[in-house]
């Protein structure tokens, strides 16, 4: 049963992760039309999605290296 909790849990998050690109890239295409660029905005998306689990990954490192900082574990 566990196997199928994580299981839901990680569609459930690839999920989300595919909705919020797929808002990000219908909300930069809307900015292009507006801004009255000539070029597609499929032109301009052709760069590397941001590496989302990585910058958590960092910031997760970051807050634990401040709680050390801080004296928070003892």
């Amino acid at each position: 049963m566990d196997a199928k909790k994580r299981a839901a849990a990680l569609a459930g998050v690839y999920a989300h992760m595919k909705t919020s690109e797929e808002a990000h890239a219908r909300h930069m295409e809307e900015q292009a039309k507006t801004a009255g660029i000539k070029e597609s905005a499929s032109r301009m998306l052709t760069g590397h999605a941001p590496n989302v689990w990585g910058m958590a990954g960092r910031q997760s490192l970051m807050q634990a290296n401040t709680m050390m900082q801080l004296r928070m574990f003892r």
